[in-house]
């Protein structure tokens, strides 16, 4: 079976277990914050969270971890389908407008920054780092094109069960430093991250 065939079938196997996850574990995002070791973190001045959508895990509890000191949240915009995200200062409570995928986003007259650490949301994740995502290579793309200008850390946000043995990835598929989980904190070491 083709990679790309492998992952349609898993994100529809994975779309259905999140569902079911969220509602069996209501209190899920809590607990994960609640677990973020913000001493194994690196340095971070600019941050940046995802508004969730259906089953997704809620980032909006490790906003509080994360907003420590002067450290800046962000929000990601989507100004068309092919082009990376945009990341534009945030803060709670601020009014928010549907972005060119109809998510809600902070409006244009906010800054655009780049992040440090990004808060990624996913459908499915192995140990070695790899991400399954919606399919259409947002993060990807927003991670890559990050991660030219200077060392960005991206931290996925999943429930546990959303852990498979190893995901079907591609050279594109750009990979996550560490998974946080409502049971765990799992750093994902530079020698075993999947090949690029």
């Amino acid at each position: 079976m083709s990679p790309g065939l492998d992952k349609t079938s898993l994100r529809v196997r994975l779309r259905g277990l999140r569902r079911r996850l969220a509602t069996e574990i209501p209190d899920a995002a809590q607990r994960a914050a609640e677990r973020l070791p913000l001493a194994r973190l690196p340095r971070y001045r600019v941050f940046g969270l995802y508004h969730a959508m259906g089953s997704e895990m809620d980032p909006m509890p490790l906003m509080y971890e994360l907003h420590s000191g002067d450290a800046k949240p962000t929000l990601p915009v989507a100004l068309d389908r092919d082009s990376p995200l945009v990341l534009r200062l945030w803060s709670k409570g601020m009014r928010l407008e549907p972005d060119a995928l109809g998510v809600p986003a902070p409006v244009p007259i906010m800054p655009v920054l780049t992040p440090d650490l990004v808060v990624v949301p996913l459908l499915g994740f192995d140990r070695k780092g790899g991400r399954l995502g919606q399919g259409a290579g947002h993060y990807d793309r927003t991670l890559r094109m990050l991660r030219a200008k200077k060392p960005v850390f991206a931290l996925g946000l999943a429930y546990a069960g959303q852990e498979v043995e190893e995901l079907p990835l591609e050279a594109h598929d750009e990979r996550l430093d560490a998974i946080l989980t409502e049971t765990d904190y799992i750093e994902v070491a530079p020698g075993t991250r999947a090949a690029d």
